[in-house]
């Protein structure tokens, strides 16, 4: 498996570059990267905007740590067109069967609840919590081929509104919290220290 981390976005609600902001020994991307450790061979970090910022971040992670897979910088010089571009730009890389797809600022998912996903099958799988769906997604070449054949100024909700979807209901409020402005910002941090309180 591989799996694809969105990071190529302006940052313009968090007041701050989102993704080098520090929650508990790491960083808010390395969060999100870590938790692909033992499933994925590949992760894939798709950036734009003040990309040498993500490519600085990427260097320190691959120097700090010795994870079991690769992390890949793919640069998107379409970023201000939009998510999609991102999207397909990281599909054009995937080389397995099945991937992951997640906004780089989604620190706070359990790595058993991509563990889950993992093994569950469908060529979309959606982790859910309080009946909302939320991120990272589980998708299949073939989802990954009508990704790439769609108009780039199309979305991801459009392609996968073609297929049956695969809720996964998870006890996880993390797959919800994504890191958009400041608050949600020390949201996070707050539910983070409480979930590394309570182990």
């Amino acid at each position: 498996m591989e799996a694809i981390v969105l990071a190529a976005g302006y940052s313009s609600r968090a007041n701050a570059f989102k993704m080098t902001l520090p929650m508990g020994q790491m960083s808010v991307l390395e969060q999100t990267i870590s938790k692909f450790e033992g499933l994925c061979s590949r992760v894939i970090v798709v950036a734009g905007f003040q990309a040498e910022i993500i490519q600085e971040e990427i260097a320190k992670i691959i120097s700090e740590n010795a994870y079991s897979f690769q992390i890949e910088f793919v640069y998107n010089e379409n970023f201000n067109q939009g998510m999609f571009h991102s999207i397909q730009k990281g599909c054009n890389e995937v080389n397995a069967p099945t991937f992951f797809i997640t906004p780089g600022d989604c620190p706070l998912v359990k790595k058993e609840t991509v563990q889950l996903l993992a093994k569950h099958k469908g060529n979309v799988v959606i982790p859910s919590f309080d009946y909302k769906g939320g991120h990272p997604i589980k998708l299949s070449s073939e989802v990954k081929q009508k990704i790439l054949e769609t108009n780039p100024e199309s979305n991801l909700r459009v392609v996968l509104g073609g297929y049956e979807k695969q809720y996964m209901n998870v006890d996880d409020a993390g797959v919800l919290m994504d890191v958009d402005t400041p608050e949600d910002y020390q949201k996070a941090l707050d539910f983070d220290n409480a979930l590394n309180f309570s182990k």
